[in-house]
């Protein structure tokens, strides 16, 4: 389909910025050898190639045993080891702390369980508190969990918490952001280099900021919040190598979800997942949260992409602080490489019950649908409204099934109502939308992507058919747990609201 074995090609090496990239130097991924691996993880579609040593160079400064990867280098920072090898047990220095509304009060209780009821945090500075959940809800302990988050709040004094109080009107909580994943990145949170840890599997998502991210449990962060230290073992590295021009009618989505299909729901257990590639390098930084945000569904222990200067640029606006970006070493050593021509990939879908479930959206066109969701951290940023209103305007026509939009943050639902959809005379997608028939903007949240109480926007009641932009369509997943949930890029999903049908977006893009 898409991706095959091939000789070695040079990849467009790192865009320098003004930034210091520290005292080890950084050889371009052009100078990795390769040869075959005799292991095929598909018979179909792609071969596994693993690196060969190469000869080793002294550093500019100090001496190198072996070359690192990313995150090994950055595991090797936040512990102040000169060197990891995956396999290694190292306490790490945690740069941040992501908690939310579900998992904050256990970790909370945790915390105070085992450092006592009047302990201090680490940092008040490095903890984020982020209700963002089960917040639209008249379920009263749903409501109870963000009294709790606010009221420990208070008593540390945490610099950092987007707290909501009028659930009758999110606009009326200028603190209140969203879903913690894309608010992270929005504040200014993530930064090249450093070590985010959150209480949900998909705070992998941070990964696209060249830093090390992944979910821990209540335990480990109760712990956290007591030390900023963590016990990890360093993930040995799977390398994706994209390259080719991306076809206008593909998205972030279809690429993470060809992965999946190629390695399984455990293909990537407890790996690091790196992704370079003119691919990747030509992605926006909210594409390449996409790609990073669901490595966990893979298994993957953290994604990451080389910072550079989109992701500079991007964080111009978000952070004053100053960070410093590593990149894998020419001699770093990988498990297994993947190379993948994306110009050749056609849109997907992860059919039910399961992410790895691939198939071609073309192969599913007589999969009648009773509904399309677009939202979530994987599929409700403002580039994913963007793409879904830029189809319906080509298309011209109204959508035939329920199609619910839930933006990801209050950002998100702003830039809905006031940015110009590029072609359409200076609509905006709320516009786009109105005219096609969607349901009018919901208030941002995690919404029905993990069904969630019964009254949450959007949930699946009844054994329905659903389009979701979300990231997992297990059984009872956006509710109901005999519904049927196929996983689509926001194209895909827009082109299934239009015909009821699920559908090739190139139906209307071409």
């Amino acid at each position: 389909m898409a991706s095959s074995l091939v000789s070695p090609s040079p990849i467009p090496s790192f865009i320098g910025n003004k930034k210091s990239l520290g005292s080890s130097a950084f050889p371009s991924t052009s100078q990795i050898a390769i040869r075959k691996c005799k292991k095929q993880v598909s018979k179909k579609i792609v071969s596994v190639m693993a690196p060969q040593q190469s000869e080793r160079k002294p550093a500019t400064t100090g001496s190198v045993k072996t070359g690192m990867t990313m995150t090994e280098k950055i595991l090797a920072r936040a512990s102040e080891k000169p060197q990891l090898t995956p396999g290694d047990n190292v306490w790490v220095n945690v740069d941040i702390l992501m908690t939310h509304d579900v998992c904050g009060p256990g970790s909370i209780g945790i915390f105070k369980k085992e450092f006592g009821e009047n302990a201090k945090v680490w940092d008040r500075e490095k903890v984020v508190i982020i209700p963002d959940h089960y917040i639209f809800t008249s379920d009263e302990r749903a409501n109870r969990n963000v009294d709790i988050l606010r009221d420990f709040c208070t008593e540390q004094n945490i610099k950092y918490f987007y707290d909501i109080k009028d659930l009758g009107n999110f606009k009326a909580n200028p603190d209140y952001k969203g879903v913690c994943h894309v608010a992270l990145a929005q504040e200014g949170h993530c930064r090249p280099g450093e070590v985010l840890l959150g209480t949900d599997s998909h705070t992998c998502t941070a990964g696209a900021f060249g830093q090390f991210a992944t979910g821990i449990g209540n335990t480990d962060a109760g712990f956290v919040l007591g030390t900023g230290k963590l016990l990890l073992k360093v993930p040995p590295t799977l390398r994706f190598v994209m390259d080719g021009e991306m076809p206008p009618y593909l998205l972030a989505k279809d690429l993470i979800l060809q992965i999946i299909g190629e390695i399984s729901v455990a293909g990537a257990t407890y790996k690091s997942m790196e992704f370079v590639g003119t691919t990747v390098e030509s992605l926006n930084m909210e594409e390449r949260m996409t790609l990073c945000n669901m490595v966990v569904e893979a298994g993957g222990k953290n994604g990451v992409v080389p910072a550079d200067s989109t992701t500079f640029k991007y964080l111009e606006e978000k952070t004053s602080l100053p960070y410093e970006p590593v990149y894998s070493d020419a001699q770093a050593s990988f498990l297994s490489e993947y190379r993948f021509d994306i110009s050749k990939l056609e849109p997907l879908v992860a059919k039910p019950h399961s992410p790895d479930n691939r198939a071609l959206a073309r192969e599913c066109k007589d999969v009648k649908i009773d509904r399309v969701y677009i939202g979530s951290c994987t599929g409700g940023k403002t580039e994913d409204f963007l793409a879904a209103a830029k189809l319906f305007l080509a298309s011209g026509k109204k959508v035939k099934v329920p199609t619910f939009l839930v933006p990801a943050t209050q950002k998100v639902w702003l830039d809905l109502y006031t940015l110009p959809v590029p072609g359409s005379g200076g609509k905006t997608m709320s516009q786009i939308f109105e005219e096609a028939g969607c349901d009018t903007p919901a208030s941002p949240s995690c919404g029905a992507c993990l069904g969630g109480p019964k009254d949450t926007y959007a949930r699946m009641n009844e054994p329905k058919v659903c389009v979701s932009t979300t990231n997992r369509n297990f059984p009872g997943r956006m509710g109901h747990k005999e519904g049927q949930i196929y996983l689509a890029s926001p194209y895909t999903a827009a082109a299934s609201a239009l015909t009821g049908y699920v559908t090739d977006p190139r139906e209307f893009l071409q």
